[in-house]
């Protein structure tokens, strides 16, 4: 792994693994229903959207009107936008290209 995280542990590089082996949005759903609150995924669904809008500049009351995040949820993922490991950024360049 070229990247280096602060939080590597070897329970969460089994999650992620786990994760890896989920093969289509069923598994997904299954899994994360098993593994997660409803409102953990809500929060999880509901940060990506506010990453996928601020990456469309999309201004922070448009985005607090569309997803009802709170602007401290918002300024807390654009700070990740900018300075965090490019994990939005690269997850939604990937979604965009199979949307395509």
């Amino acid at each position: 792994m070229a990247y280096d995280s602060k939080f590597k542990r070897e329970d969460i590089d089994e999650l992620f693994k786990a994760i890896l082996l989920l093969e289509n949005e069923e598994d997904c759903y299954r899994f994360f229903e098993d593994i997660c609150t409803i409102n953990e995924i809500h929060s999880i669904a509901q940060r990506l959207q506010v990453a996928r809008l601020l990456s469309e500049n999309k201004t922070y009351s448009e985005i607090e009107g569309i997803t009802k995040a709170s602007t401290a949820t918002i300024s807390r993922i654009n700070k990740c936008l900018v300075y965090g490991s490019d994990g939005y950024r690269r997850i939604i360049e990937k979604l965009d290209k199979t949307e395509k």
